[in-house]
This record gives structure tokens, C-alpha cells and sequence, in this order.
């Protein structure tokens, strides 16, 4: 298994201040062989409702013109969620929801029954949910698809060393459509993540991204900075588990994802661009769109 691991660089993504000057890149411009849709345009709404830190006109402007490039109509989600307000979307993207209570579900009870029988009736989610204290925000949504959050710091260790900037290549890949694409053009051979948090398994749901054995989780950026500095601190094991899964659901598809910006196109201070041009991660995500719109 191929792994990533830049201790400095760890250290300035799990910074708060690095965190607060991260902004989309203006000048990100997608890269496609050939446009998934020419006329049928499915309707994908990037939720800008629940405090999110990725919204369409922010840090997901990126993911949004990738997704407007392949020939998806992409607008902002600014309901509550209902059966009346997800009438007519095909793809829900939810991307680091936040609560207005912090350590509370960023969605009423109400919102979340209303996902999940949008999904059981052919809807597709895309829930993608950071590191902490994202994964807190989201967990109870995610538990309504039996995936549960470790809505900590994931960090894999390299050469003695441990990163939480992550590159899953062969062996670290499952074996799904959104893996192996249409064709061998579109084949996902590596993926790079940048600080997330890990995602359990269960009966029925497939790892995208697998973490290795080798994976720890700690509940704060200053434990993970700490292993990123070569020092010990209490972590649990997050073998076994992954980044991104996806599974179905009634007539309806899921992808979660324990990570944001490799969606995404990012200028950070002192590292430059991130995101959808390392590896293979503007395949990924274009790949996940094509799943979760049922184009393959």
C-alpha cells in the first residue's frame, strides 16, 4: 500500500489559521476528455442551509464547475429538507454541515427522515463530513445509512512518521463502478485525501477508500499534529475502517465521505493548490457523480 506523509505540511493543514485562509482557487478550470451529459442535465443541489463550510459559492466553487463542465445543473440547496423542497433533485450534496449548537446535529429529526425516504424513493446523497467537529454535525445523518462517524483526526504512519494526508492507491481501492468507471480511461488508480475522519463498515456497504492498519484516530488537531511530529499520544486503531463508502438504499444511492477538499480545488498559505488535480481525484469525484446519477 502507498502512503503520503509530509509532517510539516500536516502540521500547517491542522492549523485553525490555516483553516480560517483556505479559499477555492479562481483559476481551477476542469480537465474533461468528454462531458458526461450533452441534454438529460441531472439536477445535483449543493446544501447551503446547515451552517456549511463548502458551499457552491465558496470552497465548493471548484466542485461545482467540474460538475457544471461534465453537464450536471448545479444550483445551491437553501431549505430545510423536505419531501417538498428535494422534489425534483436528482443528487443531494451536504458538505460540512455545522450545527448552531456545538457537539448537536446540524439536522432536525424531521430533515433527516425526510433524506432518508427521498433516497429510499431513487434519490442519490452525497454526505461529506470532515474531520472534527464536522463528523459530530453529521453522524446522526449518517447513522440513518447504518454508517457511523469517528468524527476525529485520521493519521497513517509511513516510514516511522504519521500523516494525515493520505494516499490510497491499489490494495487501499474497493472494488466498485465508481473505482473502475466506464471504460479503462476512467479507471481510478490513486486517490489523495487531506485531513478527514474515518468511516465504519457494516453488512451491505462498500469502502471506496480504505485506511490501512496501520491508521490511528485522535480526537484533536493538536494530537494529530502531535504523531505528526513523531510523539505519542492516546489514538484509537482505525483499521478496518475508511474514507469514503458508498451503498444503496431502497431505490436510492449513498456516498459518505470522512474527507472534503478532495472534492474540491483549494489555494492554502504556504503549500499553493490542493485538491482535484492531485492523483486521480478529479476522476473520484467525477466517477461518484456518474454512480450516484445512475449513469453507470
Amino acid at each position: 500500500m502507498g502512503r503520503v506523509a509530509v509532517a510539516s505540511w500536516t502540521a500547517l493543514l491542522l492549523s485553525t489559521t490555516c483553516l480560517a485562509e483556505q479559499r477555492p482557487d479562481p483559476k481551477y478550470t476542469p480537465n474533461l476528455a468528454r462531458p458526461a451529459y450533452v441534454t438529460a442535465e441531472p439536477v445535483v443541489a449543493i446544501d447551503q442551509a446547515h451552517h456549511n463550510l463548502h458551499t457552491l459559492d465558496g470552497r465548493y466553487a471548484p466542485f461545482g464547475k467540474l460538475l457544471a463542465a461534465d453537464g450536471y445543473r448545479v444550483g445551491p440547496f437553501v431549505e430545510p429538507f423536505s419531501a417538498e423542497s428535494l422534489r425534483g433533485v436528482d443528487v443531494l450534496v451536504i458538505a460540512n454541515a455545522r450545527s448552531s449548537n456545538p457537539g448537536m446535529s446540524a439536522f432536525g429529526r424531521d430533515e433527516i427522515v425526510a433524506v432518508q425516504d427521498w433516497v429510499n424513493q431513487g434519490g442519490s446523497l452525497l454526505l461529506i463530513s470532515d474531520h472534527a467537529p464536522f463528523g459530530t454535525a453529521a453522524s446522526h445523518l449518517a447513522e440513518a445509512f447504518k454508517v457511523d462517524m469517528g468524527a476525529g483526526f485520521v493519521v497513517a504512519r509511513t516510514h516511522g512518521s504519521m500523516s494525515s494526508q493520505i494516499l490510497f492507491q491499489k490494495g487501499d481501492l474497493g472494488q466498485h463502478p465508481i473505482i473502475i468507471g466506464r471504460d479503462p480511461s476512467e479507471h481510478v488508480h490513486s486517490v489523495l485525501s487531506f485531513t478527514g475522519q474515518s468511516l465504519g463498515l457494516a453488512p451491505g456497504i462498500i469502502p471506496l477508500l480504505e485506511l490501512p492498519p496501520d491508521a490511528l484516530e485522535v480526537p484533536t488537531s493538536n494530537d494529530a499534529a502531535e504523531l505528526s511530529r513523531g510523539r505519542k499520544v492516546p489514538a484509537r486503531s482505525a483499521a478496518g475502517r475508511a474514507q469514503a463508502v458508498a451503498l444503496t438504499f431502497g431505490k436510492g444511492r449513498v456516498v459518505i465521505a470522512g474527507e472534503a477538499a478532495m472534492f474540491t480545488e483549494q489555494l492554502i498559505p504556504g503549500r499553493g493548490r490542493v485538491g482535484l488535480h492531485d492523483h486521480d481525484d478529479q476522476q473520484f469525484a467525477l466517477n461518484t457523480l456518474h454512480w450516484l446519477s445512475k449513469l453507470i
